[in-house]
């Protein structure tokens, strides 16, 4: 690998706009090329055998679909990465919507480098697009509702910043990203507390100031947080059918925020939206998202090697 310092500033500075860590992103493709070249010297037998050293192509990144793209500029970090001697043109803006045919980056560099770089190129930048299109699907779902599509912490160890990244791209908000940013009391806390309210005071004695969310699944449950005097920054109503989400709303009437989650699908989300909850929890954007299809494609062919 080249350095850092190796990649353009204007990638850089989009990385930073984007709310990424440059150093982290670099860190992500390092690994990633590491499984392809793991050993000295880290080059591809197949491509420096056919190609000549020097040569020169032209590739196009194209969407084979329609959907919504995320993680180009991570992409062209891989080619800066691989020493492609790479110029990056034509890049369109992650979270831009794309139809099938639609050219999304040209990169023009060594072609023997840019072929090390093509699948680690791909990897990044169609899995991220699936996420963000995925995303974008809740959101026309939800459209016309006052109900936010959340991700969840149900991401690839490694990848969660990137992941989170490209929910955004698609129109979605992030919940925590970590167990710093928020406390969340669920099934397991209460039994090892000893009820709600016990671990509840637990967070607030030891830590406060921090948000707390606490998971119910019956409206006595939410009632009798609502009773309290101080009651949970957040309310998760888990796994409660659309009518049982929409009496929670109406008890609510505003005083905390409810979040939907379990047993969510895509076919329920204008439902979900109607009850008036204010946001839907969604692991599948990130722990199974289908992969949005770009290809690769070399326009310019390089000369056979002597």
């Amino acid at each position: 690998m080249t350095s850092l310092r190796d990649v353009p500033a204007e990638v850089l500075a989009d990385l930073t706009a984007a709310g990424l860590d440059p150093v982290h992103v670099w860190d992500v493709v390092g690994r990633a090329l590491s499984e392809d070249l793991p050993a000295e010297p880290r080059v591809d037998p197949t491509s420096e055998s056919t190609i000549p050293a020097g040569a020169r192509a032209e590739a196009v990144f194209g969407a084979r679909e329609d959907g919504v793209v995320a993680g180009l500029a991570v992409a062209a970090v891989v080619f800066h990465a691989v020493g492609a001697d790479a110029t990056i043109t034509d890049r369109v803006a992650d979270g831009t919507r794309v139809a099938r045919g639609d050219v999304v980056m040209r990169v023009e560099g060594l072609t023997q480098r840019m072929l090390v770089a093509e699948r680690t190129a791909l990897n990044l930048a169609c899995h991220l697009s699936g996420v963000a299109t995925a995303t974008s699907r809740w959101v026309e779902a939800l459209e016309g509702s006052p109900t936010l599509v959340l991700d969840t912490r149900k991401t690839l160890p490694g990848l969660r910043a990137l992941q989170k990244y490209a929910v955004r791209c698609g129109g979605g908000v992030n919940h925590r990203t970590s167990l710093q940013d928020m406390a969340m009391v669920k099934d397991n806390h209460v039994i090892a507390a000893g009820g709600v309210l016990p671990a509840l005071d637990a967070i607030r004695g030891r830590h406060p100031g921090l948000p707390v969310e606490v998971e119910v699944t019956t409206l006595d449950q939410l009632d009798e947080l609502l009773a309290l005097p101080q009651p949970p920054e957040r309310v998760l109503l888990d796994n409660m059918t659309d009518e049982l989400m929409a009496q929670a709303v109406r008890r609510t009437a505003g005083r905390v925020p409810l979040e939907a989650s379990g047993g969510i699908t895509l076919e329920r989300a204008a439902r979900i939206g109607a009850t008036g909850v204010d946001f839907v929890s969604v692991g599948a954007l990130t722990h199974s998202v289908t992969v949005f299809d770009i290809g690769m494609d070399l326009t310019t062919p390089a000369p056979t090697a002597d």
